[in-house]
């Protein structure tokens, strides 16, 4: 059967993206057919669609880190024939065919049947980006974090993770300071639940200085560089950080200060080969005591707008989740 995909091909000068017609055939060998309704827009997606090769190295491909659907075929017991199902992370929309086409064909082990209070269009307002929001805040709250520690410090807040973990967190009753390089987005941040709303200068002030006051009884970074290490200096006695992104840098300047003479944590979050029944878990916690109404942050994308889309993603300009509907 033939279906729609977004294709990436290596051209001469760059990267070409294409709407394409598939066959089913064409699909790597795998236990689970999937007909994909929806899927979502990451950072990740947009640098595999330009050819960044510590994501996507083979060419022609179809992007796409999430995927939720309904099961069309399966060679796997555990899955049945109509069955919703979930895929993100793995090597999903990385080397194999990804969730920006209407069809993919994957392992039974990357495969999450979908948790009760959730669908195939609610698991992709989350996507990966709300899944690893999700992610820090259990993994903080694991390390003794509670609404007591502190104000939680939430960096790159408009964007997908940053705007789940300010929802989540204000929803689960912590006072939640947001950090953003876009003024504009206030009101937003604060109808998400944040009591404060800090500039990208307020949180990178001080980052020639080897220790800071204590402010935090929790961060979720998505960004790096000198914000985060600002973080880890500003954390109160015995707290964490939870460091999932890189966006502004992948390296900042150290010293061993905080660690010795506060007992804080730096806590590095993987949403991609973290086990399936981890993954299970959390997923199962999004769609019952961490349940979200996340309408507001939903952008409505279609194979036909997402290249555009694509470009605002890389050059930080997209707000929120953007929502892929592959079936409309």
């Amino acid at each position: 059967m033939s279906f729609k995909a977004f294709w990436v091909e290596k051209a001469e000068a760059g990267f070409t993206r294409q709407i394409i017609t598939r066959e089913e055939a064409d699909l790597p060998e795998g236990d689970v057919l999937i007909d994909v309704q929806y899927s979502s827009l990451n950072y990740k997606d947009g640098l595999s669609a330009t050819g960044n090769p510590g994501v996507t190295r083979q060419f022609p491909h179809t992007p796409g880190i999430d995927a939720a659907g309904v099961v069309i075929e399966s060679a796997a017991p555990e899955f049945n024939v109509g069955d919703e199902v979930v895929v993100i992370g793995f090597d999903l929309g990385m080397g194999t065919a990804g969730g920006f086409g209407q069809r993919i064909r994957v392992p039974a082990s990357w495969v999450v049947s979908m948790p009760d209070g959730l669908t195939p269009h609610t698991s992709m307002i989350l996507g990966t980006a709300g899944f690893t929001a999700a992610e820090c805040i259990q993994k903080l709250e694991n390390n003794g974090m509670t609404p007591a520690s502190g104000p939680v410090l939430v960096t790159g807040a408009t964007g997908g993770v940053g705007s789940v973990a300010v929802k989540l967190l204000a929803q689960l009753g912590y006072s939640v300071a947001a950090v953003t390089g876009k003024p504009e987005r206030e009101a937003f941040l604060t109808s998400l639940g944040a009591e404060s709303v800090l500039s990208r200068e307020e949180a990178a002030a001080g980052a020639d200085k080897p220790i800071l006051g204590e402010c935090w009884g929790g961060v979720v970074d998505t960004v790096g560089g000198d914000i985060l290490f600002n973080a880890v200096k500003s954390l109160n006695y015995g707290c964490s950080v939870a460091a999932c992104g890189l966006v502004a840098s992948p390296t900042f300047a150290a010293n061993v200060l905080p660690f010795i003479l506060r007992n804080v944590n730096l806590l590095g979050i993987d949403s991609v080969q973290l086990p399936l029944q981890e993954k299970a878990a959390i997923w199962q916690r999004l769609g019952s005591e961490w349940l979200m109404d996340l309408g507001a942050l939903e952008e409505v994308l279609t194979l036909e707008t997402l290249s555009e889309a694509i470009d605002r993603i890389l050059a930080g300009q997209m707000v929120g989740r953007g929502v892929v509907h592959l079936q409309g």
